[in-house]
């Protein structure tokens, strides 16, 4: 399957769509899936997770800070047919960038390394977070004791906080597609494998590193986690050529078509949300930022 210009992000469930991808006819996977923490799993709804999103808090808790060990291995079981479909379509010495929380990043990058992908690295989107951590003293003064068996424990407890430092990076798994050969040979054959570090978006006149220092964009596009077009650009130029196809099976706002259409490549998106679909296909159309 070519995308011809008409539909840069096809609304349907990437394993559906990717399934009429032709094999080994991308260059890169470059996605942000769900994160399987507080409702951002695989029936994801945007409504209902705004609707319970307010300052960094879900359901009483700082994002992120609901801990439970499910949450890992659904993300496992979620992904890794997703893999195994990008392992099919992705071209030897390929590479998939897959965006994922810190705190399941390993049971993400597990999936893809059990799809067939060799994990070559972690990156690090850096960015200006908001602490979300907070203290105890309100849920102290809740309690049925004696006022000052209340200031007791607060006093006790000295401030101390939620364990939840403040957000600074995202974490970006790096796995690629085994060569048929030698570096060399495999470029020969497919123009992947090897990456391009002459002209860096972010950081410009320095060799690109593991983190990558890039602020939060300013406009959400209708989604929760949009990413930076800097920032995709800066990977979509390192690790693909022009010409080339990028994927994006969790388009979402539609930033990494964006990216892709401004570095010249083409672009294969697919968004199950019938909403934001199709305002990211409309702004990957015209290439808004």
């Amino acid at each position: 399957m070519e995308n011809s210009g008409d539909s840069w992000v096809q609304c349907i469930d990437c394993r559906k769509g990717m399934s009429k991808v032709t094999s080994q006819s991308v260059s890169l996977i470059l996605t942000d899936p769900p994160y399987f923490l507080d409702g951002m799993d695989d029936s994801w709804d945007t409504q209902r997770i705004r609707s319970r999103q307010k300052k960094g808090v879900i359901g009483g808790l700082p994002v992120g800070m609901k801990f439970d060990r499910a949450q890992g291995y659904n993300l496992y079981r979620f992904l890794k047919p997703v893999a195994e479909q990008w392992f099919r379509i992705v071209k030897p010495g390929g590479f998939v960038l897959c965006f994922s929380h810190p705190r399941l990043s390993h049971r993400a990058a597990i999936a893809i390394e059990d799809a067939g992908f060799e994990i070559r690295d972690m990156l690090a989107w850096r960015y200006e977070g908001q602490a979300k951590a907070f203290k105890q003293d309100h849920f102290v003064r809740k309690r049925d004791l004696p006022a000052e068996e209340k200031d007791r424990i607060i006093k006790v407890l000295g401030g101390r906080k939620t364990p939840q430092l403040k957000p600074q990076m995202e974490i970006i798994i790096l796995a690629q597609s085994p060569r048929e050969g030698t570096f060399v040979d495999n470029w020969l054959q497919y123009q992947t494998g090897l990456i391009d570090t002459s002209e860096p978006v972010v950081e410009k006149g320095r060799f690109p590193g593991t983190v990558i220092p890039v602020p939060k964009p300013r406009k959400k596009f209708g989604h929760i986690a949009a990413k930076p077009v800097p920032l995709l650009r800066h990977l979509i130029r390192i690790f693909s050529v022009e010409g080339s196809v990028v994927c994006d099976p969790f388009a979402g706002s539609g930033s990494t078509g964006i990216a892709a259409r401004k570095e010249g490549r083409d672009f294969i998106g697919f968004e199950i949300d019938s909403e934001i679909a199709s305002m990211a296909d409309a702004r990957v159309k015209v290439g808004t930022h």
